[in-house]
């Protein structure tokens, strides 16, 4: 898993931007204008992602690579280590999760196909 890889698959997602607006070494994406995952360009390989506070608290306890956001809400967020430890599948699984997250919170209208 790398970065460039994350970019597109975040990307590939419906109604998604991107934007600098932390500086150039931090990437963040956005479903309407609300963040879903921010990922840094520099050689940590970690990105930070919602998640629902009880399947966070399961996720910190099974892997070491996910812990409380860093910089952010520690009970909705988690930052997630892409070094080659965990499954891709569960990589690509957080994401999604972190966009059903902000999805689920818009309003109707911007919910509809």
């Amino acid at each position: 898993m790398n970065t460039e890889f994350i970019r597109e698959y975040c990307l590939a997602k419906p109604s998604v931007t991107e934007g600098f607006p932390f500086g150039n070494d931090i990437l963040v994406f956005k479903l309407y204008n609300k963040v879903f995952l921010i990922l840094s360009l520099d050689d940590n390989k970690t990105f930070n992602a919602k998640c629902n506070p009880d399947y966070a608290v399961t996720l910190r306890a099974q892997y070491w690579e996910i812990v409380p956001g860093y910089h952010m809400n520690k009970t909705h967020w988690n930052t997630v280590t892409f070094d080659g430890n965990l499954p891709n599948n569960l990589i690509t699984e957080l994401i999604d999760h972190s966009y059903q997250l902000v999805f689920s919170n818009l309003p109707k209208i911007l919910q509809k196909p």
